[in-house]
């Protein structure tokens, strides 16, 4: 059975970082892009970053650029997103995914990955 498993989330002060892990089991991600999305109350769920599958090229929301880095580690099949100078707007469940195939390259639509965690929550207090 493939999972993904986000861990990382929680509570912070705007201006604060948070690390967040995505663990995969079940198979290994390391040919496949992969993602953070994240979704606010009320609203659709909106890409933040991908990886590619080499780790090679990454690409980033306008909103989060220079505040987050993503990164993978393809031999303990995890992902991880640094995220500093939080602010509340960034309060919102994050998602970790993986591409629906391999190969691709730096996708930002949800309809490209079909495989999903169950989603962190992160909260930015002002």
């Amino acid at each position: 059975q493939v999972q993904l498993v986000e861990s990382g989330g929680g509570l912070v002060q705007a201006g604060g970082s948070l690390r967040l892990s995505c663990a995969a089991s079940g198979r290994t991600f390391s040919g496949y892009a992969m993602g953070w999305f994240r979704q606010a109350p009320g609203k659709e769920r909106e890409f933040v970053v991908c990886i590619h599958w080499s780790g090679g090229g990454t690409r980033y929301a306008d909103s989060v650029k220079g505040r987050f880095t993503i990164s993978r580690d393809n031999a303990k099949n995890t992902l991880y997103l640094q995220m500093n100078n939080l602010k509340p707007e960034d309060t919102a469940v994050y998602y970790c995914a993986a591409s629906r195939r391999p190969g691709v390259g730096l996708p930002r639509e949800v309809d490209s990955y079909g495989y999903w965690g169950q989603g962190t929550q992160v909260t930015v207090s002002s």
